[in-house]
């Protein structure tokens, strides 16, 4: 562990997220969403097909995603590069 554990809500009921280990394959910056509306994903790091770990409330899940708050999403963001391994734990 190199950072964390941080406050972090995962997917709502319907759209969980998986537990497990998993590799970082792509990041972007200003990232927004193609299935929900355009909806804003900033300091995208995606790890297991369209979950990733992002800028997001903390009060609302999400549909698979992990919501951080902006200054773990931009730790997460700079220290993780593709093809690094993540945890999602629950």
């Amino acid at each position: 562990v190199s950072y964390g554990p941080v406050p972090a809500i995962g997917g709502k009921s319907g759209a969980p997220t998986d537990p497990g280990t998993f590799t970082v394959f792509w990041k972007h910056l200003h990232h927004r969403s193609t299935i929900f509306h355009n909806a804003p994903m900033p300091y995208s790091v995606f790890f297991n097909g369209g979950d990733a770990f992002h800028e997001g409330s903390l009060r609302v899940p999400s549909a698979g995603c992990v919501h951080l708050t902006r200054s773990a999403a931009q730790t997460f963001y700079n220290a993780l590069q593709v093809g690094d391994v993540v945890q999602v734990v629950r």
